[in-house]
This record gives structure tokens, sequence and C-alpha cells, in this order.
């Protein structure tokens, strides 16, 4: 990918961190995403897929979108970490933040309690529905090296509907209602000679 040094920089940043050192690196989304499904051979995807192997991933969450000055564009944290505790070995905690903020002049901002619900839901590191998955490296390797939480993470809606003889029932209500409104008019029209 030319023009791209998004891995390069976390390259960069891991080689500069301590044997147990941690790291985290606001970026643009498309670094985890960038190079998926290409049969050519994408320098991005090649080093994602040498963090993932190394096991030097520890997360990624998923910003909200008009939080930062330069872009309306959401920003994505990756947080490095050469020294994983036992049990986060082989795992990546995604976390979907998305929804996670406040309408803000002339930015979106994140309130605190909800760096407060992302920080919790990191130290945990467990599923958490619409909001957190816990991929292994597995995972991210079945997936082309695709890092990002809304690739694993559905924060949708589920869309509900009214029973259709619920519906019909109303419909009838309101035709009846419809029906008097219009002879009250009548009466009314009649009584002014209109």
């Amino acid at each position: 990918t030319t023009g791209k040094a998004d891995w390069a920089w976390l390259q960069h940043t891991a080689a500069s961190l301590k044997s147990n050192g941690r790291a985290a690196v606001v970026l643009d989304t498309g670094a985890v995403t960038r190079g998926i499904g290409s049969q050519n051979e994408d320098k991005e995807k090649i080093i994602r897929k040498w963090f993932v192997e190394r096991d030097i991933i520890e997360g990624v969450i998923l910003l909200p979108d008009n939080l930062f000055y330069n872009t309306t564009a959401a920003g994505i944290i990756v947080f490095l970490n050469k020294n994983k505790p036992p049990k986060r070995k082989g795992k990546i905690i995604l976390i979907n933040a998305s929804q996670e903020f406040k309408k803000g002049r002339p930015k979106n901002y994140l309130p605190d309690e909800s760096i407060k619900k992302i920080a919790q839901a990191f130290i945990k590191g467990e599923n958490i529905e619409k909001f957190v998955k816990v991929i292994t490296k597995e995972e991210a390797t079945e997936s082309d090296y695709n890092l990002s939480p809304s690739r694993y993470i559905d924060t949708s809606q589920k869309e509900s509907y009214r029973p259709i003889p619920e519906i019909l029932e109303e419909l009838k209500t309101l035709d009846e209602k419809s029906k008097e409104s219009d002879e009250e008019l009548k009466k009314i029209f009649s009584q002014i000679k209109l």
C-alpha cells in the first residue's frame, strides 16, 4: 500500500518497547483492514500478520466518528503488549465503541461514563454482546488479518415488526374514526349552510 505508513509506525513503536513494554497508538481505521482479500502482497497486511503471529497486539478499539479535529472519520486505538498475561496469550480484544459518544460542537466527545465502560471492558477482556469480541490469533488469520472490531461485532438494532392482525385492527379503528369525523364535518357544514 503506497503512502500508508501506519504499520511501519507500529513496528517502530514495538521496536522501541522494552521486553515487557506496552503502547497504545491512535490510527486511521483503514490500518486494520487495508489489503484484506487482495491477491497481491500488501505490505501493511504482511506487517499486521507479523504482529498477529508474534502475539503483540493486545486489542483494538474502534472509536466514534467526528472525535478528532483533522477528520470526521472514526479512528482506532491499537494496543501493543510484548508481555501479555497468560490468559490473554493468543487472543486479541476487539471493542466497538463507535456508539459511545455525545454530540458536541464542533466535535463529538467520549463522556466519562463511556471512557470508564470502555476501560473496564478492556481490562475484563471478555465477550460482551454488541460491544466486545475476543478473537484468537487463528480467527484473525482466517479473516485475512482483518482486525476491525466492526468485522466481528454487530451493533445494529434488530428490527421489530407488529403483527399484521394488530395493524389491520388499528386501521379498522382509524377508518371508523375517520368516517365519524366526516359525518361531524357534514353536520357542521350543513348548519353553516356550506
